[in-house]
């Protein structure tokens, strides 16, 4: 019975292994050794005799047969075989001899001489470059060049030199890392809005067959650390499907096209794993608007990287299941192109958390961490406003390190109210004030928290610390007890008399000024000047907007059309409001001197004093917390 025969396109090389390679080496190493050694066998036969007297007596003795030149060495055979050097009995005999002819030798003589002894004599070219030399001369650089950069390569993570148009995203799969929306707290309007992408991605075909199309681009927009990269994930994990993420940033290198190539291999990957989720963290870095670039060449890159986006935003067909997210804190400079509908069709604004939203947050970062009986969280949110997903985290872990630093088994409310102030004011500084400033500093802060206490409008007073930190010498801490959206102009008057309190209480004491009030200095002119400029709450500037908005410098629409003359006036109005609310708090204090001799007196033995220890210390009833008003209360510092 004969084999059938096997089709030769079907054959297989066969291919060496390890052990198959390991003795072909073995095999070269042995054979360059024999030859190593029979060459230096070969090359002890042969022995060295100096050129003068012996070489030149031997030629005259005829017993030189044959000579080899090349260049100054010689090489040859006697007729009888010498030993050399002669007085050693144990040196082999010889016929075959080498020497060397010095520079300075008569070699017109030394070749009359062998012609007359009738020496053969032959000449043999002299040495050439060998082969592996010139090679490697040749081709050396280029294959340094190559390995440089491939191991530049290896170290930036691309892995291989033809890398670049690669994608850098990070896959999450649906089983690792699990994030849900139970995880994502205090932001229940952004969590209702990425209902619909969830429940599309989990059931794409009731909503097409009513003829419906999800959004291809979801933009979340809101101020760093609200939890926008969180939402996204949480979405991910609602609709258990890849979630591809990836910063902006990470889009764009030096060399013009790589951007556009990994934003095309990017969404070949997200339609492979369909239906599957790509997120873009600070889309801002490439999306801002096209023409807007300084550099020509940097621009283009960002630019082209856009273009891409753009194409395959628009290109991709929705029933593919690929959703783009993507995150930024500066919509408003985004290319409009991004955001008609097609591409990002929905913006969901991810607003700071109000008091419960702050209270929940604290709910999920504490989950973990052994809580004590004293542990209020809903006093904790009260005092925390203006605060964000991610700082509240910080406290929370801050809180924990403090209680482990202090041997508490559990984080007590007093571990959460120090984080805070370390948070907010710096670390406690082991400071030796001099007995004069420190009674200077519990006057000031003393100042700040009674302007506070009698001031109608004014955020009732929390805490007063003359304990030295990172940015300040004591502080004085006022803090609504809601969350405040908006704020009339009695608020903010007594905001400024509150920030003045301090100053004059030094007026008030001793008559003079001290450094200490610069951060109360800057606070109050701001808020002045936003009053008067952007709030319309001046009667001589009246209605009308003429300070550039946050962030946007010279370049707010209409400021350089402001005349020096209104910008006189606002200065004027500003100058005016600090003062008589300067004023007003000089009379204050002076009216309340026994108050505030009472409150310095307390603070100077004590150091700190809560809120109601600083009411009663002052002879007053604790302010009911007033409605309604949004940021986070000012902190009056010396």
């Amino acid at each position: 019975m004969t084999q059938p025969e096997t089709d030769d396109k079907t054959k297989k090389s066969p291919k060496l292994g390890r052990r198959e390679i390991g003795i072909l080496l073995l095999l070269l190493a042995l054979n360059w050794g024999l030859v190593l050694m029979l060459y230096g066998v070969a090359a002890r036969q042969r022995v060295a005799i100096p050129y003068s007297p012996t070489f030149i007596a031997q030629v005259r003795a005829g017993n030189v047969a044959t000579v080899t030149a090349q260049e100054a060495a010689i090489q040859g055979t006697l007729k009888h075989a010498i030993r050399y050097p002669a007085t050693d009995k144990n040196a082999s005999r010889t016929t075959d001899f080498s020497t060397r002819v010095p520079d300075f030798a008569n070699t017109k003589a030394l070749d009359t001489l062998l012609q007359r002894e009738g020496v053969v004599v032959t000449a043999k070219a002299p040495p050439g470059t060998p082969f592996w030399e010139t090679l490697l001369a040749g081709i050396g650089p280029t294959l340094l060049f190559f390995g440089l950069w491939y191991w530049i390569m290896r170290q930036s993570g691309s892995g291989s030199m033809f890398s670049f148009g690669k994608t850098k995203a990070r896959k999450y799969e649906p089983t690792e890392e699990h994030v849900s929306f139970a995880d994502v707290a205090g932001i229940d309007e952004a969590k209702e809005e990425l209902t619909e992408v969830v429940d599309f991605l989990r059931d794409p075909e009731k909503y097409r067959k009513l003829g419906a199309h999800i959004p291809r681009g979801v933009l979340l927009t809101g101020a760093p650390g609200t939890g926008k990269t969180l939402l996204a994930r949480a979405v991910a994990g609602e609709a258990d499907v890849p979630f591809f993420s990836m910063s902006a940033s990470e889009f764009v290198e030096m060399i013009v096209g790589v951007g556009a190539s990994r934003v095309r291999d990017l969404f070949e990957q997200a339609k492979a794993a369909a239906p599957s989720i790509i997120f873009i963290d600070e889309i801002d870095a490439i999306g801002r608007s096209r023409g807007s670039g300084v550099f020509s060449g940097a621009n283009d890159e960002r630019e082209q990287t856009l273009n891409q986006i753009l194409t395959e935003m628009d290109g991709f067909d929705a029933s593919t299941g690929v959703i783009v997210l993507a995150a930024t804190n500066r919509a408003d400079v985004l290319d409009s192109a991004l955001l008609r509908p097609g591409r990002f069709d929905r913006r969901v604004p991810v607003q700071a958390p109000d008091k419960e939203g702050r209270k929940q947050i604290l709910g999920v970062h504490t989950r973990e961490i052994p809580l004590g009986p004293d542990v209020d969280l809903d006093a904790l949110a009260a005092t925390t406003a203006g605060m964000v997903g991610a700082d509240l985290a910080n406290l929370a872990n801050e809180a924990a390190l403090l209680a482990a630093r202090r041997g508490h088994e559990q984080v007590a409310m007093d571990d959460f109210t120090d984080a805070l102030e370390k948070i907010e004011l710096g670390t406690a500084r082991k400071l030796l004030l001099t007995p004069a400033d420190k009674q200077r500093t519990a006057y000031h802060e003393a100042g700040h928290a009674l302007v506070g206490m009698l001031t109608p409008g004014a955020d009732p007073v929390r805490k007063i610390s003359i304990i030295p930190r990172t940015m300040s010498l004591g502080v004085t801490i006022s803090a609504p007890g809601s969350d405040r959206f908006n704020y009339d102009k009695q608020s903010l008057l007594a905001h400024i008399k509150v920030a003045t309190g301090g100053r004059a209480a030094e007026e008030v004491v001793y008559g003079d000024e001290t450094t200490g009030a610069e951060s109360d200095i800057r606070q109050a002119t701001q808020l002045a000047r936003n009053m008067v400029g952007r709030f319309g709450m001046s009667d001589e500037i009246g209605f009308i907007s003429v300070l550039p908005q946050d962030g946007d410098g010279a370049g707010y629409p209409g400021y350089s059309e402001v005349s020096e003359r209104t910008r006189q006036r606002v200065d004027d109005e500003m100058r005016r409001i600090v003062d008589e609310e300067l004023a007003a708090a000089v009379q204050l204090l002076g009216d309340n001197r026994e108050r505030l001799d009472s409150l310095a007196k307390a603070l100077l033995e004590a150091e700190t004093l809560e809120g109601p220890e600083a009411y009663a210390t002052a002879g007053l009833e604790p302010a009911v917390d007033h409605e309604p008003a949004a940021e986070p209360a000012p902190l009056a510092t010396a």
